[in-house]
């Protein structure tokens, strides 16, 4: 005959019971965000590296005047912006996993999340407001 087996009632002192199972795609499209925005990201700033910091007197020439040229056109505007979209929501998203993996409380996993939320979009909320307002006119001296 054999020895009854005993199975423990409760998880192990110090170990967090595992997660639920999301039950949408989120995690996927998620994942592929991540891989669509860093190949973009890679183009993004090489390009701002080149054109802002190594090209034709470097970050020397960068000022008001220079800033203000290159917003003059919707080109650039969208350009900048991407570039910011594209890294604040990637790295929110990033530190969103980070978050996930790394923060046991349920509750003070929603309130990172939230805090974390927050911050990025204020920080897009304010970028956007920059890009989309900005007025060359502001920079002349009063004649």
């Amino acid at each position: 005959m054999a020895a009854p087996t005993f199975a423990p009632q409760h998880p192990a002192a110090g170990v967090s019971p595992a997660r639920q199972r999301a039950t949408s795609n989120s995690e996927f499209y998620s994942w592929i965000f991540m891989r669509i925005s860093g190949i973009l990201l890679v183009f993004l700033l090489l390009g701002h590296i080149a054109i802002m910091h190594l090209l034709e007197g470097g970050v020397g020439r960068v000022n008001f005047a220079f800033v203000a040229g290159r917003w003059a056109g919707p080109f650039w505007q969208t350009y900048d912006w991407a570039l910011l979209f594209l890294a604040t929501i990637h790295g929110a998203n990033g530190m969103r996993i980070v978050i996930t993996d790394y923060v046991r409380s349920p509750q003070k996993r929603f309130w990172a999340k939230m805090a974390l939320y927050c911050v990025a979009g204020f920080m897009l909320l304010l970028g956007t407001l920059v890009i989309v307002t900005f007025n060359p006119e502001l920079g002349r001296p009063a004649a």
